[in-house]
């Protein structure tokens, strides 16, 4: 194991009642590989052969709550019905047997769902006021304060199932303009209700699935919350343009009982505020602003960033040396490290960074995401 690795990737890590044997993360990536909403055995597999290799803590690829149009697409996984559960189950069991930890990161698409779209073609389109993330008025139908406590419970009710059938955690996903990030981003939120308004009151909608969430499982199961400061397709975009508005968000959703941010940030090394003369990367400033565990994300080992064009036959990304990721890791600017393309290249990924074995990474090209297992 290379002496630098071992002295910050390598340490474990305590989350609530998870206990990780080490910093890396699995990021949660959609793979549309479970038909009927069902992970199978493959979905499994995927997952046990990363922990099998090192990866600590697996945050799932996002899957839909209980909520008809929490989604846009038939093989996403779904995390409601009993099919569905027992096929979590078997992925819980399987990722355990391996030594690895793992949570399910629970997802409504809001208004980036297109009506008539499976799993359930019916559902309207929805979200904080019917605003698409380009600005586009009557995209879809905004929420009535009844549908908000559906969606609401749906999540609660996902996360008393996660604690229920083994995970060691949950995720919400808040980020990338989904449907707890249209509440959080003043264009698609126009409510003049609770749930809507200045920056604090916009984290209403947050903090109350966050609230309800705690009331469902045990205090010590672990809580986290993915958020992001850009949008699909929008990279300009920002929740917060300086460290008073980030304070502003996050404190009350740390609060409500958060235990740990997921800062979803497109290169881990690029500061968030530079105006304010501090080198934090959007991760740094969570912690800073909360004292929360954070994990931080973001083009971790590759040398390119991620954008729209990741997913074509002319994708690549080289391996990139983690020195500066070690650096930053050693003076605490973050707590954990999530790993994204890089591992769906490589499984191998965390034992090879551990063992210093960098010069034997995969790269990540179409390649090698036509072959995931």
């Amino acid at each position: 194991m290379s002496t630098r690795a071992a002295q910050s990737l390598a340490r474990p890590f305590t989350l609530g009642s998870a206990e990780l044997r080490n910093r890396i993360v699995m990021a949660p990536m959609t793979r549309a590989q479970s038909p009927g909403g069902i992970p199978g055995e493959n979905v499994a597999a995927y997952y046990a052969r990363r922990a099998a290799a090192g990866t600590g803590l697996i945050i799932t690829e996002g899957t839909y709550v209980d909520h008809p149009s929490a989604g846009d697409m038939e093989s996403v996984p779904r995390f409601h019905g009993e099919e569905q559960l027992a096929g979590w189950r078997r992925v819980v069991d399987a990722v355990h047997a391996e030594g690895g930890k793992i949570m399910p990161q629970l997802w409504h698409v809001g208004i980036q769902r297109q009506a008539g779209k499976p799993p359930f073609p019916q559902a309207p389109s929805v979200g904080p006021s019917g605003v698409a993330l380009d600005g586009t008025a009557d995209a879809g139908e905004a929420l009535s304060l009844a549908d908000i406590d559906k969606i609401i419970e749906a999540f609660a009710d996902a996360a008393r199932e996660a604690e229920r059938i083994g995970f060691d955690g949950i995720e919400l996903h808040g980020a990338h303009g989904y449907l707890i990030d249209q509440f959080l981003w003043g264009r698609t939120n126009r409510r003049t209700d609770a749930y809507g308004g200045d920056a604090v009151s916009r984290t209403k909608f947050a903090a109350d699935i966050v609230a309800a969430v705690r009331e469902r499982v045990s205090p010590d199961f672990p809580l986290v919350l993915r958020f992001s400061q850009w949008k699909a397709n929008n990279y300009d975009a920002k929740l917060a343009t300086d460290p008073d508005e980030f304070q502003a968000l996050l404190e009350p959703l740390a609060q409500a009982g958060v235990d740990a941010f997921h800062a979803s940030g497109r290169r881990y090394w690029e500061p968030e505020f530079p105006a304010s003369g501090l080198d934090l990367n959007v991760a740094g400033w969570a912690r800073k602003l909360t004292g929360k565990p954070v994990i931080t994300v973001g083009s971790v080992g590759l040398d390119a960033a991620f954008d729209p064009s990741a997913f074509t036959p002319e994708a690549r990304a080289g391996v990139e040396s983690v020195e500066r990721l070690l650096e930053r890791l050693q003076r605490d600017e973050f707590d954990l490290v999530a790993v994204g393309r890089a591992l769906l290249a490589d499984p191998e990924w965390a034992d090879k960074v551990l063992e210093g074995r960098e010069t034997e990474l995969t790269p990540f090209s179409h390649d090698s995401l036509s072959k995931l297992h």
